[in-house]
């Protein structure tokens, strides 16, 4: 785990992010069931998530710490490397064949 210290504001924003998506899973229902929460209440629990989200990348911003909040797979490694393609090498080897 990282040795980042986190202010209370950003604990209180993971808490809310988890009880919110907690709900979502726990209220989950197929999609030929009546959802036993009210469009307007999901929408909210939308909104609020995305100014979670929002609120969080402003303080990671401001604190210097690179925002890696995204969904990762299980078996996804934690580190990645990017390979660039040159797009040119593509198109000569397509004339060369032609």
């Amino acid at each position: 785990m990282n040795d980042t210290t986190f202010s209370k504001e950003e604990q209180i924003l993971q808490v809310m992010r988890k009880v919110l998506t907690d709900v979502a899973k726990d209220t989950y229902t197929p999609p030929d069931l009546k959802h036993p929460l009210s469009p307007e209440t999901i929408n909210s629990i939308r909104d609020c998530l995305q100014l979670i989200a929002a609120r969080e990348h402003e303080l990671a911003k401001e604190a210097g710490r690179e925002s890696k909040m995204r969904p990762r797979y299980i078996d996804e490694p934690s580190s990645s490397v990017v390979v660039e393609l040159d797009t040119t090498v593509f198109k000569n080897n397509k004339d060369d064949q032609a």
